[in-house]
């Protein structure tokens, strides 16, 4: 299926510059934002039918952040527009559920403030290393952190109780080890800002 799609977006009659744009793995990326309105219907405290939709919709788009990764690899697709949504996309639509899911009662607002606010930095910090010549790689802390906060919103969007196992309770419980690589992977990445641009630079000055 993959190969036939590949094959599709191959033969669409646009110049190499829009090809750039229009590739099959950012339009499986595209595809995972345009989830973000699915999610407002947490907003309506959805019942436990309707809740474990979503929670299988979430993971189907979740899975695709892995699709347009293998896709880019395989056929050789990088390019600059899908470097930028690529990571957006995943926060844009875990952060989203998260958020989403305070007004309902179903995730502390403390906890998702300090996930957020840790992404922001992070992302700050790149970016400034980015432009100082210092390229930070995702870590794998940083990974494990991300798949945390996958199986987290999973079992906290289903809420009710699924195959014998009280869904809430198990979510809360793995959101709170995603809280934990959060902050631990967000000092990584502030001590390799640390060392290699502000003590380089005053080496540099010294």
């Amino acid at each position: 299926m993959i190969d036939h799609l590949q094959r599709y977006f191959d033969s669409l009659p646009l110049s190499p510059e829009r090809k750039k744009i229009f590739n099959l793995p950012n339009t499986i990326t595209m595809v995972r934002i345009s989830f973000v309105p699915v999610l407002f219907l947490l907003l309506l405290s959805p019942g436990q039918t309707m809740s474990l939709i979503i929670a299988a919709l979430f993971i189907a788009v979740s899975f695709t952040d892995m699709l347009d990764g293998y896709v880019a690899r395989r056929y050789r697709i990088v390019t600059t527009l899908g470097k930028f949504l690529d990571p957006i996309a995943d926060k844009l639509v875990i952060n989203t559920a998260m958020i989403l899911m305070i007004p309902i009662g179903r995730i502390p607002a403390w906890v998702v403030a300090i996930i957020v606010i840790r992404d922001f930095a992070v992302d700050g910090i790149r970016n400034i290393a980015s432009s100082e010549g210092y390229i930070i790689q995702a870590s794998w802390l940083g990974k494990q952190k991300t798949l945390c906060q996958v199986f987290a919103v999973s079992a906290l969007m289903i809420h009710y109780p699924f195959l014998g196992a009280d869904a809430h309770v198990v979510g809360t419980t793995i959101l709170f080890i995603a809280l934990i690589l959060s902050v631990y992977s967000g000092l990584d990445y502030l001590t390799k800002f640390y060392r290699h641009i502000l003590l380089g630079k005053e080496g540099t000055d010294g």
